[in-house]
């Protein structure tokens, strides 16, 4: 008995180490894809949703419309799509908003499309496919923060996409705020790859599916601020 004890200890050790490892070469996956700037020419620019306050996109989506402004006018591709729905309340969809920005600097209207039904990254992109498929439009740079590349490159080819990944360097999430999102980026990548993003976003929580992630996630999580009523945010 005692034998089979050590040798179940053993392996308990073994694979908590190798689960360990897969973290941290995941981490370092999403660490450099935070680093690297892949902008290429390309049918699209997808823009990542963030919070809008009753039409005013947040400090975040702004540096994200900013970041895809400039990609517009380098001539990186003629499209740009502006992604995320709306929750209970809001008067706005994260895209119209989005596309409002861009259009005030001077993106013409017939180079804006919305999708303005997602509510996670993956419904977002998943839809946003589906409209730019229609269109024989398959290459996107996507645009979001940094700590967002790794995963929105994986969801966008998952969804039938030919990706590269653009961040924005003038998000306002600095500091001990961007860490902790690289945590959290971390074990939603660690588990997108074993699960599959897509059976993730059906079930919503990352935690129903990995017992104990609850636990190691939960004080990641970034409450939910509204202002006005009308708070908007898909991450």
């Amino acid at each position: 008995m005692r034998r089979v004890l050590k040798i179940a200890l053993r392996i308990a050790i073994a694979l908590f180490a190798l689960f360990l490892t897969y973290l941290l070469v995941v981490f370092v996956q999403v660490w450099l894809a935070a680093r690297r700037d892949d902008a290429r020419p390309a049918d699209a620019i997808v823009v990542l949703g963030a919070a809008q306050f009753d039409g005013r996109p947040s400090k975040i989506l702004t540096a994200r419309l900013d970041h895809a402004v400039d990609l517009y006018r380098r001539g990186i591709a003629p499209v740009v799509v502006v992604t995320g729905g709306k929750q209970v309340g809001d008067r706005f969809t994260e895209a119209s908003v989005g596309a409002t920005y861009l259009h005030d600097h001077a993106v013409p209207e017939r180079a804006l499309l919305r999708e303005t039904t997602g509510r996670t990254s993956w419904q977002s992109l998943a839809a946003a496919s589906r409209f730019l498929k229609e269109r024989k439009l398959t290459s996107v740079v996507l645009v979001s923060d940094p700590y967002h590349s790794a995963r929105i490159e994986d969801l966008a080819h998952d969804v039938g996409l030919k990706a590269a990944t653009s961040p924005t360097r003038t998000s306002p999430i600095k500091g001990a705020g961007e860490w902790r999102r690289f945590v959290t980026e971390t074990i939603r990548v660690a588990a997108g790859r074993i699960f599959g993003y897509g059976r993730l976003d059906r079930h919503r929580q990352v935690e129903r599916l990995v017992p104990g992630l609850a636990t190691m996630c939960a004080p990641l999580r970034r409450p939910r601020r509204r202002r006005n009523g009308t708070h908007s945010g898909v991450v």
